[in-house]
């Protein structure tokens, strides 16, 4: 048997989910598109149940790719049963969808999610409508306390079809139905979707377009408006016999203070500010702890057995590898996914999200993508992770572009070690300076040539709350997982090849081939090139390489300052490492990451050279 979840965001579909499958959860494309799909087992009475839990929609009319996804999930009746879960105190809006839900005629259950905020705002809620009309179960549940969860498995597998329901739409709207029905032989919700242009039949697309025009000019409003006017009233006369009771007005509103500019902003600030203190500070305590215990139980041991020449380059290959892995995954990856979850559950990502849509907008994107902005200045691979909470594919492709070129922790010892220690800390502090241009002027010019169509924000407000410790870190390590299982072995396959390159002399050859070419450009000998190709696999390696080849850690005896500020700038700017790259790869496909790769090699050597022009 096969269920699929569908709800609005932000119901708690996903929870209901999570705690449905346990952690055994596997994240694809569907076919065909680039939209992610969460898939998991459960067992019912020996009998292996799957789950889809499809993206958060608010209708099923739209033309976003979540949308559309999710109508050719129902039309093809990949599912054996549906799961609505629904807002209980915003009934009216979760009404619109799940009435659009019932028209497919799959077999349905209706969870009414929230029924623990619906009682401390003071509603009485009465499933009595709702099941009568649709003629299916109505589960009244409490996601974040598991309450009635394990009611949904057993009312799914018993589901029947809902019943038809007949919405009482605009007189003009129904006679376009009734004669498109019979010169197409198209059913109801059919011809529905042609009148506001969706669909695949060219011919009954084209007649209800001559239709809707018609209807247009007479009412002043297109189709889909008045349809969806016709939806919400119904919807509003269901939900006012659903709630019996109204909340009563609260004392005191926190969205009064979050959401304006004063004191919000500063409000954000500081949240992110100290979200970025705690994780730094407190990952790189925890990353020298991991490397310090890998030197010693690891790498130390291993290069004591005194392998083979070629072994022992492959074997410190991946022990490196695994070493910066997991430097990069539990301190850091680890901890902002704890932080992350910690503000999606109680509420106030919404907030944020909506205090930096303004500015947000000008660089082609939505106040969420503060998130995945933040994000990166710890490390680029959660900020990467974080870009799927973007609805458009548009504004996703800026976002990859954007959020590499942010300063991480690991460019930050760059800055720090190269620049800030060797040339002085004016000098460290305009790198930044050149880069956040950089990132404007690259937003700027994306949100002007991207593909794809513009969507407004919509968001909804959930109530904030207190998180649940329980439920943060399962979430927090269900995101970690699938950093560790995909971008891991990626990660030890690639430096198993620069291993190889190493030993076997062809990095060497590629110096003494670059040394020309770098000199010329940046005004670097050839061996920095060697330090920027070894960057790729972690950029703090970059800086331990050039030591290496330079032969002392001292680099200003060595390299001039402006040598030293060149090369700090090109590895700040040049490819994002290596498990950046692989989970780029993932997030938005092979096209795109090499454009990121070809795009930041190319920015950096030009600002390098630029540099090096200007100040030599």
């Amino acid at each position: 048997m096969k269920f699929a979840l569908i709800g609005n965001p932000s119901v708690g579909k996903s929870l209901i989910f999570n705690q449905l499958t346990g952690l055994g959860v596997e994240v694809s494309n569907y076919p065909g598109t680039t939209v992610e799909l969460q898939r998991g087992n459960t067992c019912f009475q020996r009998e292996i149940v799957e789950l889809i839990d499809l993206p958060g929609v608010y209708s099923l009319d739209g033309s976003s790719d979540e949308e559309a996804l999710a109508r050719r999930l129902l039309e093809a009746q990949e599912a054996d049963a549906v799961i609505a879960v629904v807002n209980v105190t915003r009934l009216e809006r979760n009404l619109y969808l799940l009435l659009q839900v019932a028209e497919y005629g799959i077999p349905m259950v209706v969870v009414l999610n929230m029924a623990d905020d619906a009682a401390r705002q003071g509603l009485e809620i009465d499933p009595g409508p709702i099941r009568d009309l649709l003629g299916v179960e109505v589960i009244q549940a409490a996601a974040a306390q598991g309450k009635n969860i394990d009611r949904i498995i057993p009312a799914a597998l018993a589901a029947s079809p809902p019943r038809m329901v007949e919405i009482p739409y605009d007189h003009h709207v129904e006679a376009a139905v009734r004669s498109l029905e019979k010169m197409f032989a198209a059913d109801r919700r059919e011809s529905l979707f042609a009148l506001q242009g969706l669909g695949d039949n060219p011919d009954l697309l084209e007649a209800a377009g001559t239709i809707a025009d018609e209807i247009e000019s007479r009412h002043r409003m297109t189709v889909a408006q008045i349809i969806a006017t016709n939806r919400h009233n119904f919807a509003r006369r269901i939900a006012d016999r659903v709630i019996t009771k109204e909340a009563p007005a609260p004392r005191t509103d926190p969205d009064s203070i979050l959401t304006r500019l004063i004191p919000g902003i500063p409000i954000l600030l500081s949240i992110l500010i100290g979200m970025l203190l705690f994780v730094f500070v407190v990952g790189s305590f925890l990353e020298g702890i991991i490397v310090e215990l890998f030197d010693l139980f690891a790498i130390e041991p291993f290069l004591a057995l005194s392998l083979p020449p070629l072994a022992e380059e492959l074997g410190i290959s991946i022990l490196l590898a695994l070493q910066a892995g997991l430097g990069i995954a539990f301190p850091y990856v680890f901890l902002f996914y704890i932080i992350i979850s910690i503000l999606e559950d109680s509420g106030y990502m919404t907030r944020a999200a909506f205090l930096a849509d303004n500015a947000m907008h000008r660089v082609g994107m939505h106040g969420g993508a503060v998130i995945p902005l933040t994000l990166a200045f710890g490390c680029n691979v959660p900020a990467v992770m974080s870009i799927r909470l973007l609805r458009s594919r548009r504004e996703r492709i800026i976002a990859s572009f954007l959020v590499t070129m942010v300063p991480c922790s690991a460019r930050t010892v760059i800055i720090a070690g190269i620049v800030g220690s060797f040339v002085g800390i004016g000098a460290a502090f305009s790198v930044y300076g050149i880069v956040f241009g950089l990132i404007l002027a690259t937003g700027l010019v994306l949100s002007r040539v991207t593909p794809g169509d513009r969507f407004g924000m919509i968001m909804e407000m959930v109530p904030l709350r207190r998180p649940d410790p329980r439920l943060v870190t399962k979430k927090a390590w269900a995101r970690l997982s699938e950093f560790l299982f995909i971008a891991m072995p990626l990660l030890l396959a690639g430096s198993v090849v620069l291993g190889l390159l190493e030993f076997f002399g062809i990095m060497a050859i590629f110096g003494s081939l670059m040394e020309p070419y770098t000199t010329a450009l940046l005004g670097l000998p050839g061996y920095t090139a060697t330090a920027l190709i070894f960057g790729i696999l972690r950029k703090e390696m970059a800086f331990e390489t050039l030591a290496i080849l330079a032969g002392t850690a001292d680099l200003g005896s060595v390299l001039t300052s402006l040598q030293l500020y060149i090369f700090a700038v090109v590895t700040v700017l040049f490819v994002p490492c290596l498990a950046t790259i692989t989970v780029l790869l993932r997030e938005v496909g092979s096209k795109i990451t090499l454009a990121v790769t070809v795009y930041t090699v190319a920015l950096g050597l030009l600002i390098g050279g630029l540099i090096y022009r200007l100040l030599a």
